[in-house]
């Protein structure tokens, strides 16, 4: 299983429109990924409701993990949009 860990870097942290970003571009990488706090128990990714759920504050660490094929790249895609905070979805994604 791929993992990353990534620090958000929304100053809000995944609430309402980051998530909601986050989300969209969770489920356009194609491959099941799950988030969860450092410490917490695991979630889908695709889901706005448990991303909502988990509470991650911006400056707080995450771990995104998937499996299978094409997992690497997935997870490398949503781990720079998450620490970079970014307002719109990559072209890329």
């Amino acid at each position: 299983m791929a993992e990353r860990r990534v620090t958000v870097g929304w100053a809000e942290g995944l609430h309402a429109r980051p998530a909601a970003i986050f989300v969209r571009a969770a489920t356009a990488v194609g491959v099941p990924v799950t988030i969860a706090k450092a410490d917490g128990a695991p979630v889908n990714a695709a889901s706005m409701l448990a991303v909502l759920s988990l509470g991650a504050a911006g400056g707080e660490e995450i771990v995104l993990a998937s499996d299978g094929e094409g997992a690497d790249a997935a997870l490398d895609s949503l781990a720079k949009l998450v620490s970079e905070g970014l307002e719109e979805l990559p072209e890329t994604v």
